[in-house]
């Protein structure tokens, strides 16, 4: 990943991560609650993933995943709390923050207006089986971007 995929400079501010070693479908659902939050607010709620206070609601890849209370917030029955992920996400928040300030934007007025998040290369491995047997043993891991701007008083 080699440059922004959102062109327009002047909106606000941005970050990216490439080749971050999380999982992707955790991320992706992670990212789809920030959209829209403020910035406070998106920081304290990855806070409180991280403490198990509230829950991530999984809405698109959600087989195998379990049903937790604390999704009913959401709408939602099921529910996780994607540790990595959210330190992953809180990081980039943190660095289009610095990058805010960095650029004269009063960072107590952004919301995120868009975040990202795309599959990078699967990481090809191998295990070796029972009975002489290799299987596949792949990890698929993530590009992340967010594009934070100021929100009208």
């Amino acid at each position: 990943m080699k440059r922004y995929s959102y062109a327009d400079e002047s909106i606000g501010c941005r970050a990216k991560a490439s080749q971050v070693h999380v999982h992707f479908k955790n991320t992706v659902e992670t990212a789809h609650v920030l959209r829209g939050m403020t910035i406070q607010r998106a920081l304290a709620y990855l806070k409180n993933v991280i403490a198990r206070k509230e829950c991530v609601p999984f809405r698109k890849f959600k087989g195998g995943v379990g049903r937790c209370a604390q999704a009913k917030a959401f709408k939602v029955t099921q529910g996780r709390w994607p540790k990595k992920s959210a330190k992953y996400l809180m990081d980039l928040l943190k660095n289009a923050i610095s990058n805010a300030e960095y650029k004269g934007i009063d960072s107590d007025n952004l919301r995120v207006t868009r975040i990202q998040v795309n599959p990078s290369q699967v990481n090809h491995r191998r295990t070796f089986r029972a009975h002489g047997r290799i299987t596949p043993y792949m990890g698929h891991h993530c590009h992340l971007e967010v594009v934070l701007s100021e929100q009208k008083a």
